[in-house]
């Protein structure tokens, strides 16, 4: 049996278009991801010793915004929200932004005061990576935890009332924030990291008039609330859980600094990591924020019939969308990396490790997006516990497979792990579904029968397209490949979803028309 919501009376059910809502989130997602490669360009023209240690720096305000904002409000809050009254709603919203800005401020002092040893954990001896550098950086960073924990309330309060045109474009403001600093500013470490910090304020100071505009603004305050042990007992499994997930994810990043691979390496890492997050935000996330909310509600009102109807309709769209991307990507993770060299001097370590690790990453893009939908359906219900329990094994098995695979396989061994756990971890969720609420695996098995062969028909008619044209490395040759070799591997992509009357390519067909 899933967790009882309380008896406060539910919120009424949502007015607007849930397609018009996807198309909303995926365009400002679209935007976002454009800036922040725009943006990572400009990063890119940095010497490889100052954004190697830039990067590693931000790792750290990005883990705890994960464990403290983003994922803890989306998952945890969201729920135990939607099933309030108004003035419940107010009174929840002011108890946990107060409670949030308290331990922000905590974690902003320890994190300056101990920035050596956090750098320690992510320079290991012999690396090509400067230290003194990291540790520099880390402590201009920190203070951006309070920036986006704060900002991650705002999404959160929007997105909970289906207001999602003010937050999906807050991150475009963080981009340009930034943009603006680095190509004004002297390019030293210094204003590297205060770029990061005024682009913060941006995405949440433009936000602000639409929470107020729509009475949703809170008062932060250290106060009571009876839903609030709700709130952290659902955050508790996942914290801890996203916790361990990151305490791994710091072992990747020393493992990528280590003396076995060649100064570039982290850059190349992330610019493969912008480059799936792009994908994945704009035809996985999106969806998955769009829907949320609606799940929400029907797990609120115990609508079951609908809660699978709608996880049939999520799984199919973003399966849809994500497979033809998935094929692409492989085909062209050398063009698609190629677009961050805006110089004729090309760095090879960098190129070789973003191409490397992109075309592996692409072909977890599929089982990503399965993953995503069904952890929302868990986090819907309050099951957290079993969501993040599942999420955060299959993390331990996946970095284990990047120490396994990588020294066979190279670069491409860091997707092929992602790939195969996160099969596995999907196959799980699905189950865990299955025996609670029934699940409609044979219609998703055969929708996934026919969109995976067409997308790997398109996949090869880019990879053999882009075979006759320049060779990927610099910039312009790699918008050429993804523009021509991409624009023929999407239209056969479509030519054969039409020809297969595939509804979801007529639903968003239709939405174009209107």
């Amino acid at each position: 049996m899933t967790v009882p919501l309380p008896s406060a009376p539910p919120s009424p059910p949502p007015k607007k278009s849930a397609g018009r809502n996807i198309v909303v989130v995926m365009v400002g997602t679209l935007g976002s991801r454009l800036t922040g490669i725009f943006r990572q360009q400009i990063i890119n023209a940095f010497p490889s010793h100052l954004t190697d240690a830039f990067l590693l720096a931000t790792r750290v305000p990005n883990t705890l915004r994960e464990l403290l904002a983003e994922g803890a409000l989306v998952n945890a809050f969201i729920p135990v929200y939607k099933g309030l009254d108004s003035e419940g709603r107010r009174t929840l919203a002011q108890a946990f932004s107060g409670v949030l800005i308290a331990v922000n401020l905590l974690l902003m002092a320890l994190g300056i005061l101990a920035a050596p040893w956090i750098a320690s954990l992510l320079v290991p001896p012999g690396s090509p990576v400067n230290f003194e550098l990291v540790v520099y950086m880390t402590r201009l960073l920190v203070p951006f935890l309070m920036l986006i924990s704060l900002s991650a309330i705002a999404m959160g309060l929007l997105n909970a009332d289906e207001h999602f045109r003010e937050s999906s474009f807050a991150p475009v403001a963080f981009n340009l924030a930034s943009i603006a600093v680095l190509l004004v500013t002297p390019k030293n470490a210094t204003w590297l990291a205060l770029g990061w910090l005024i682009g913060g304020f941006a995405q949440l100071l433009v936000q602000l008039p639409s929470l107020a505009r729509f009475g949703l603004l809170p008062t932060p305050a250290l106060l009571g609330h009876p839903a609030m042990r709700r709130v952290l007992v659902n955050m508790a499994p996942f914290t801890l859980t996203a916790g361990a997930r990151q305490i791994l994810n710091f072992y990747v990043q020393r493992l990528l600094a280590g003396p076995q691979y060649p100064s570039g390496t982290v850059t190349g890492y992330n610019n493969a990591e912008t480059l799936f997050t792009l994908a994945n935000g704009l035809f996985v996330v999106s969806p998955a924020l769009a829907y949320f909310p609606r799940f929400a509600q029907q797990a609120s009102e115990r609508d079951w019939a609908g809660f699978r109807a709608l996880t049939l309709t999520a799984l199919r769209l973003v399966t849809f969308l994500a497979a033809p991307t998935s094929a692409l990507l492989v085909a062209l993770s050398g063009q698609a990396v190629s677009i961050f060299n805006l110089s004729h001097q090309l760095d090879q370590s960098k190129f070789r490790a973003g191409s490397g690790i992109l075309e592996g990453w692409a072909l977890a893009l599929l089982p990503w997006a399965i993953n995503t939908i069904m952890l929302r359906t868990f986090y819907a219900r309050q099951r957290v516990r079993e969501a993040v329990t599942v999420s955060a094994v299959g993390f331990v098995a996946e970095v284990l497979g990047y120490r396994l695979l990588t020294p066979i396989f190279g670069y491409f061994g860091f997707g092929l792990s992602t790939t195969i756990v996160g099969t596995l971890v999907g196959a799980t969720l699905i189950l865990m579904y299955q025996r609670r609420l029934g699940f409609p695996l044979r219609p998703l098995l055969l929708h996934l029968l026919k969109i995976v062969p067409i997308a790997a028909l398109a996949g090869l008619a880019a990879w053999g397209v882009a075979h006759v044209l320049p060779a990927p490395g610099s910039f312009l040759p790699g918008v050429l490949g993804l523009v021509v070799a991409g624009g023929v591997g999407g239209a056969v992509y479509l030519a054969l979803a039409l020809a297969l009357r595939l509804p979801e390519l007529q639903g968003l067909l239709s939405r174009v028309r209107r």
